[in-house]
């Protein structure tokens, strides 16, 4: 499944609620951690890349796995732009700029790939029976990026 991205921030509602559509639609509530921490990193994932490429960007959504695993759930974002991500220092006063290590810390895994003339950004989710990190678990206290973030461009 995929959605065609515009270079324009008010994309990023509509892909937000793509994605949770497409969760909903294989059989995972909207009250699961899964899905709340879905919406956060395409939030994450399609903000950088309408914002610091200015051009449009493709959101893929898969879901894998059976009975005898647990799902994982990827979402892809590509874009035109071959600049890797790039960790960025931000200081506790910034609005922006903590993109990718809020991916880090609710991500199960991350990465990026070159694609032709761009890139392509991913993360995985697990999901299975016992509780995973959530979006609402990163909402206080130090982390281990504190004063560290990264950008995707």
């Amino acid at each position: 499944m995929q959605l065609e991205v515009r270079p324009d921030p008010a994309e990023v509602g509509r892909a937000r609620r793509w994605a949770l559509s497409r969760l909903l639609g294989s059989g995972i509530g909207a009250d699961e951690p899964l899905a709340e921490t879905l919406v956060l990193l395409v939030s994450e994932l399609v903000t950088n890349a309408v914002v610091h490429t200015g051009c449009p960007a493709v959101l893929r959504l898969s879901l894998s796995g059976g009975a005898a695993e647990p799902a994982t759930l990827r979402l892809e974002v590509a874009d035109s732009s071959d600049r890797a991500p790039v960790p960025r220092c931000v200081d506790g006063e910034s609005t922006g700029g903590r993109g990718l290590a809020l991916v880090d810390g609710l991500a199960d895994r991350w990465g990026w790939n070159k694609e032709g003339a761009g890139k392509r950004i991913w993360c995985e989710l697990d999901h299975c029976t016992q509780p995973a990190k959530s979006a609402a678990a990163y909402g206080g206290g130090a982390s281990a990026y504190e004063g560290l973030a990264f950008e995707a461009v």
